[in-house]
């Protein structure tokens, strides 16, 4: 039994897992995604009675079995948590408990899929990510699109004969509820200001002789190839850091983040992912920006994919921060292919933070946000409220200019005449 709000750690959810790993079934499935919480079961599957996201047999059964729990519960219920570190560490801790074949699925295709059954087999699925500022709407077809995959895969086995186990997670949670005390102290979540509630791991830091030059942080940095080879470098890049940086270069106008990943899918020996950023003099504001002029992406050493950045700068002395970044038209700041190789790839990039110069004490120095602090609603909002008050003081106006009469008709005397002039 466990008091509400318990957060399990990441011995209990070995120990919790322990039946998975004694079980008959011996192949065990983990489709993982980048965000998912609870809420999201219970939500989506009330909100959209017609447009049930969850159909296959996995996430029926997990549905059903929460609200059961729900309505059986006599008082409003917290359920119990996994801590993110205990999942982002579960791969590995899957691939060391035992003797497992590891297949590591991108591209979804389920008819190539080969499973040993004399051997036990560990299928890991990368889902594509849950981008937490996506609308309910949207979100709800992710989540139809996501629960098809497992649907295709876990029949596909079944009708195979062959018994497995699956386990459906996340790296993050994607609903996080605040305490209501210290909503009015909030302000902008970047690392410069809050590093305990934005870093869930350090950014990436390239050094040139003791001093740091640039600093790089995402919390999702995945990208997807030929619209199916699905590659998160979240976890190599930052977490376990198995990234080459050797060959970037800084300089006081010039900086190149290289980034070269060996084997990060099935299929492709080697990517590198290059970020050019420049710091220049601008006559117009009297000070220096630094800009990210362009991302480039090199696959197997041949394949070269270049995009032009919209919106990414700030002053040279800050730090650059966007909530998202990628090559979709919904991003407030883009990556547009500027070659065709480049119309291969999709990018995704959430909760991105870059410096290139004047980094000082080894931490991001303050960020310039892309978002502005006039939005399109605030905007909207200062129109309206202009609007009304012109109708006001026009109202105002108009009474003003209201007379009252200056004589009156007196019923014993004779008729009052007002001549027209007047």
């Amino acid at each position: 039994a466990l008091h509400e709000g318990h957060v399990v750690s990441a011995q209990e959810l070995t120990v919790l897992l322990q039946p998975v790993f004694t079980q008959n079934s011996r192949h065990l499935i983990l489709f993982l995604q980048d965000t998912l919480s609870i809420d999201d079961f219970t939500y989506l599957s009330e909100s959209y009675g017609n447009k049930n996201p969850f159909q296959n047999q996995v996430n029926i059964l997990f549905v059903n079995l929460l609200q059961e729990i729900l309505q059986s519960s006599p008082s409003s219920l917290v359920l119990p948590a996994v801590d993110c570190e205990a999942t982002r560490y579960l791969p590995s801790f899957l691939q060391q408990s035992g003797d497992w074949k590891l297949t590591n699925i991108t591209n979804l295709n389920v008819s190539q899929l080969e499973v040993n059954t004399p051997k036990p087999n560990l299928l890991v699925v990368q889902l594509q990510p849950l981008l937490s500022q996506l609308t309910e709407f949207v979100k709800l077809y992710m989540f139809l699109s996501i629960d098809k995959i497992i649907g295709t895969l876990t029949m596909d086995l079944q009708e195979r004969g062959i018994h497995f186990s699956v386990i459906y997670t996340a790296m993050r949670p994607s609903r996080i509820s605040r305490r209501t005390d210290v909503l009015g102290e909030l302000r902008r979540q970047l690392m410069a200001t809050e590093e305990e509630d934005s870093l869930s791991y350090p950014p990436l830091n390239v050094t040139t002789g003791n001093d740091i030059c640039i600093l790089f942080y995402a919390s999702n940095f995945s990208l997807k190839a030929n619209s199916s080879v699905f590659i998160d470098l979240t976890n190599a890049t930052f977490v376990t850091q198995n990234v080459d940086v050797s060959s970037s270069e800084c300089s006081d106008i010039n900086t190149t983040l290289s980034l070269k990943y060996t084997k990060p899918v099935n299929g492709m020996s080697s990517l590198e992912i290059r970020f050019l950023m420049t710091n220049k003099f601008y006559g117009g504001s009297a000070r220096n920006w630094s800009t990210l002029d362009s991302v480039e992406i090199v696959q197997d050493g041949e394949k070269f994919a270049k995009f032009n950045v919209s919106v990414i700068s700030a002053p040279a002395e800050y730090s650059f921060h966007c909530q998202l970044v990628g090559t979709s038209n919904l991003y407030p700041a883009r990556l547009i292919p500027s070659n065709n190789e480049a119309k291969n790839w999709d990018v995704f990039i959430s909760r991105l933070q870059i410096q290139g110069f004047n980094v000082e004490n080894n931490q991001f120095s303050y960020a310039s946000d892309c978002t502005g602090f006039f939005t399109p609603g605030i905007w909207m909002g200062l129109v309206t409220t202009i609007v009304l008050l012109w109708i006001l003081a026009y109202g105002i106006h108009m009474i003003m200019q209201l007379t009252t009469n200056s004589r009156f008709d007196d019923p014993k005397g004779p008729a009052l005449s007002v001549p027209q002039t007047e």
